[in-house]
C-alpha cells in the first residue's frame, strides 16, 4: 500500500512540476494526413450495420478472393483493400442449405447482414 502512495506522490510532483515550469508536451510523432484517413476510414466503414442488406454492404465495400459461402464472406472497404471485415447473412428468398444440408453458395443483394466483425488489416488473398 504504501509503494503506491509513494508512486502517486511521485506523479503528482512530476505533473506539478511540468505544468510550474511551462513544459510543452513532447510533439506528436504520428502522421496527422495518415490519422486523419483512417479515422475517416473507419467512419465509413462504421456506416455499415447488423440487419443492413448486402447491396447496402457494396456501397462501402468490395468482395474479397479466397473460401467463402453465400452466407459468409470478408469483404475489403473499397480505398484500401488492406483493411477488411468479414460478414454473416441472413439468405432472403431462398433456403440457407441445399437439399443435403450444405450452406447455400448462392449470394444476393438482398440478403442481410446478420454478424460483422471490427475492422482488420491483412494482405490480400488472391484467387
Amino acid at each position: 500500500m504504501s509503494i503506491r502512495i509513494a508512486e502517486v506522490a511521485v506523479a503528482a510532483v512530476a505533473v506539478w512540476s511540468c505544468l510550474a515550469h511551462g513544459a510543452e508536451p513532447e510533439p506528436s510523432k504520428f502522421d496527422q494526413d495518415a490519422t486523419r484517413w483512417v479515422g475517416d476510414a473507419l467512419l465509413e466503414i462504421e456506416t455499415v450495420k447488423v440487419g443492413m442488406t448486402r447491396a447496402q454492404l457494396l456501397t462501402v465495400f468490395g468482395m474479397e478472393g479466397g473460401l467463402s459461402s453465400g452466407l459468409r464472406r470478408t469483404y475489403v472497404y473499397r480505398r484500401c483493400p488492406i483493411i477488411k471485415v468479414d460478414f454473416e447473412f441472413d439468405a432472403v428468398g431462398r433456403p440457407s442449405r441445399d437439399a443435403e444440408g450444405r450452406v447455400t453458395l448462392i449470394e444476393s443483394d438482398q440478403d442481410i447482414i446478420t454478424k460483422m466483425s471490427r475492422p482488420y488489416l491483412a494482405r490480400s488473398v488472391i484467387d
